[in-house]
């Protein structure tokens, strides 16, 4: 899973949200994205688009948290 960004609202509006809505992030195009597994954090990295292709460039694999294999 990448994580773009991160925003908050109230249910009611989650509800009424409908194919295509827009969502705005607390973020930009340029930040920093996560990259997590099993809800862990791995590695952080850019998003590039190049036409219709979306990928991520990992720039930084995360060190492992104590505790997880």
């Amino acid at each position: 899973m990448v994580v773009l960004g991160t925003t908050t609202m109230p249910i009611h509006q989650v509800l009424r949200l409908s194919r295509g809505a827009i969502i705005e992030l607390d973020a930009t195009e340029a930040d920093e994205v996560k990259v997590l597994a099993n809800n862990l954090p791995v590695a952080s990295g850019v998003v590039l688009v190049d036409r219709n292709r979306i990928a991520v460039e990992v720039k930084q694999m995360l060190p492992r948290s104590p505790g997880t294999r």
